[in-house]
């Protein structure tokens, strides 16, 4: 979920966070400090990911370590939007049908040389649902079926039916090379890519280490390891508790991390530098399964309208946020407007009341609302990356609940067991997990479809409308289509079937080092400085 990024799988929580690759993302760098080569890079990460296959989790902690040692076919300039070389080195796409040629001498960090049909095998193995990739269905249209001819180099898909955005979907899907896929087991532990480093050492929960690999000509926009400043060593450190990351930032400990909460702003005050890129933090979403108590859409709409919404945005964010604009926000956003707005249900503590009446849930003399004898109780998840600023924005949230009678009982997770939680089907009723995308319709398997675990729709949606509008939508190619799009989601929006409700503009910081991160840090921009 692509926060970070924010969010799970951004799930971000990013929950999904689509690669973007390119220059991209402002930053602060004052160009006085000289670029030196070689040296270790330390990155901090706020949750460890897991498991490392890079198709089968849509964490943001997979997200961030999948980048080093996976390209994908294409890439976005993280400013502009348009599609770049990466893999392919051109394509053609048509309504039903996408040609892409792959660029000569590529080469798996094992030494062999990936092919047409190497390739092609990565796209059948998500488009098998059987294989229950997160991937199907948000960067890899579902009913999709691929071929590759190992002489012209070219590998083409037929897509069961128009994709509006399918280019902007393949830039997100990384590229696993034959070793890996034949022995898929191993990359739990280890890797198996194109990418510009491979993995030499993994130990779980604590770190990963990863070298350079020398050759490598084929990355984002013609990007080369050759390039002066790139470390020949990259560390990613598990740092779970944001003002540990900071200190050891502070202190020359981390040469990068992400820092949402209050410590960025001490960190801003010490001169460090920043890669910026905005990102939707604050995300609430329902558990609409048939037994829970948020599966009633009164009940939904009622534990909405109980919140201050504005006030619980400028907690998170420490007050450094804005109001949620489109659910698909990572740069570059295919569908810029507003699909929020005028949609979001507005603050009514007493017709959230009255809702909760109406379904039945009344209230007794202590203040708490029962229905057949059984008190309203909420299972409340958080992710544990927003910092301080997170704790007290949920604690908030739990008063005003109770302040209608609800009984909500908060539980702070990091992203690999939020993830877990939401898309094993766990126990929950409400839950903050960003989800961060670029295009709308990469947002469609968490909406709608079939429901965690057999799907990526982890809050089990069922919505009619938003089925019917997405179906309008996915016949118009490209930005022509948008205004179906956050029509679209709007009419989720109105429901209370998911509440966005606070964007900000994320900060990864640097020490000796800087780099970009448009939706990801993107290792081949990453320049070490003399310290």
């Amino acid at each position: 979920m692509k926060p970070t990024t924010v969010g799970t799988y951004g799930v971000c929580l990013a929950l999904a966070a689509a690669a973007l690759a390119g220059c991209g993302g402002a930053s602060n760098r004052s160009g006085k400090a000289e670029i030196v080569d070689g040296g270790t890079f330390t990155l901090g990460l706020s949750s460890d990911p897991g498991g490392l296959d890079p198709q089968m989790g849509a964490g943001t902690s997979l997200f961030t370590v999948t980048q080093f040692a996976y390209d994908s076919l294409v890439s976005v300039d993280g400013r502009t939007g348009e599609i770049q070389p990466a893999l392919a080195k051109s394509w053609q796409v048509q309504r039903k049908s996408v040609t892409l040629t792959l660029a000569d001498g590529i080469t798996c960090s094992d030494g062999t040389r990936l092919t047409a049909s190497a390739v092609a095998n990565n796209l059948n193995f998500v488009a098998d649902p059987k294989n229950k990739s997160p991937f199907l269905g948000t960067f890899l249209p579902a009913g999709t079926t691929a071929k590759g001819d190992d002489t012209t180099r070219a590998v083409t898909l037929t897509l069961a039916r128009p994709a509006p955005f399918v280019l902007n979907g393949l830039s997100g899907l990384p590229i696993v090379c034959p070793g890996g896929m034949a022995r898929r087991s191993s990359l739990k532990t280890a890797t198996a890519g194109t990418g510009p480093y491979k993995l030499v050492e993994a130990a779980p929960g604590d770190h990963y280490t990863y070298t350079i690999r020398d050759g490598y000509t084929w990355g984002p926009n013609g990007a080369t390891t050759a390039t002066k400043g790139l470390p020949k060593t990259v560390v990613i450190k598990v740092v779970e508790n944001e003002t540990t990351a900071a200190n050891l930032l502070l202190s020359g400990g981390l040469n990068a991390a992400q820092v949402a909460g209050p410590d960025a702003d001490r960190l801003e005050k010490a001169g460090l530098y920043a890669a910026k890129t905005p990102a939707l933090v604050g995300e609430q979403w329902y558990n609409h399964r048939a037994g829970r108590v948020t599966g009633d859409p009164r009940v939904r709409k009622a534990l909405t309208q109980a919140l201050d919404l504005g006030q619980l945005q400028k907690v998170l964010t420490s007050g450094h946020g804005t109001a949620a604009t489109t659910l698909a926000a990572n740069e570059p956003v295919a569908c810029p407007g507003d699909s929020v707005s005028h949609a979001l249900p507005a603050g009514d503590p007493q017709a959230a009341g009255a809702l909760l009446d109406q379904a039945g849930w009344t209230k007794g003399g202590d203040g708490r609302r029962t229905k057949g004898g059984k008190p309203l109780k909420l299972t409340f998840l958080y992710q544990n990356n927003s910092g301080s600023g997170g704790d007290a924005a949920a604690e908030l949230a739990v008063r005003q609940w109770k302040a209608i009678g609800v009984e909500a009982t908060a539980h702070s997770q990091n992203e690999t067991t939020l993830t877990s939680t939401l898309f094993g089907a766990g126990d929950w009723d409400v839950a903050w997990a960003s989800v961060n995308v670029s295009s709308p319709d990469q947002l469609v398997p968490f909406l709608s479809g079939p429901a965690a675990p057999q799907g990526n729709n982890f809050a089990a949606i069922s919505d009619p409308d938003y089925d019917a509008a997405v179906k309008s939508a996915m016949k118009i190619q490209g930005v022509a289509g948008c205004r179906d799009w956050l029509a679209a989601e709007s009419g989720l929006i109105a429901k209370a079937d998911v509440v966005p409700f606070a964007g900000k503009v994320v900060r990864t910081f640097g020490k000796a080092a800087e780099f970009q991160t448009p939706g990801q840090l993107i290792p081949t921009s990453i320049r070490m400085l003399a310290k």
